[in-house]
Formats: C-alpha cells, structure tokens, sequence
C-alpha cells in the first residue's frame, strides 16, 4: 500500500499553503492520525487513515481517499480526501434593521452608568 508523509499529503491536498506550515502544525502536536496524536512531520498516511486537524478556527476532520502525484488545482485536490467534519451551527438572522445610535442609548447598551 502506498504511504505519504503527513505534512507533505496536507500540502498537496491544499489544507495548508505551505508544506512548512503543515510540518510546524504536526511539530507543535496539533494532529491527530487515526486518534492518536502525529509526533512527526513524517508520519506516514496511506488511504483510509482518518486525520483531525485544526485549521483557522475550525477543527477539520477527514478520511484520505487516495495518494496524490503533484499539489495541482483546488478540484483536484479535492478529491484526495473525505470531508467529515459535521457542518457549522446555523447562525440566526438579525430581525429588523440596525438600531439607531439614540435607540441604543434608550436601550441602556452603554458601558457607563447613568450621569449623575
């Protein structure tokens, strides 16, 4: 079975723009590889592993589906892997428009007390 690097296979998967910055993710013990935690940028993954990551501030989790020749174009390198982080919690519309600013002052947003 074919088996990669772990920094190198997040480079070309284009989770990370540069293969250091996934090496220094995967140094600072941010990785997790089948559950267990990644000591080295050398780790090796083969297709089937499952990686939890974070990324911004967002954990990413993600099954590797296959080995990639080259980093090439975000639609390819989306089809190396399996996106299994569960989607984000809706965020709520605001209703109505914007308060005014003396409708915020009525309102008592202020951070100072009342004027004495």
């Amino acid at each position: 079975m074919a088996r990669i690097r772990v920094d190198k296979w997040l480079w070309q998967a284009r989770f990370f723009k540069t293969r250091t910055r996934a090496s220094e993710m995967v140094a600072a013990g941010h990785l997790r590889v089948n559950a267990v935690r990644a000591a080295k940028a050398a780790h090796p993954v083969a297709p089937g592993d499952t990686l939890v990551f974070p990324q911004g501030r967002h954990i990413r989790t993600v099954r590797i589906v296959a080995i990639p020749t080259r980093r090439g174009p975000a639609a390819e390198a989306a089809t190396l892997y399996d996106d299994l982080t569960p989607p984000a919690a809706p965020v709520a519309p605001r209703s109505g428009p914007r308060p005014t600013k003396k409708a915020r002052r009525d309102a008592g947003f202020s951070k100072d007390g009342p004027l004495d």
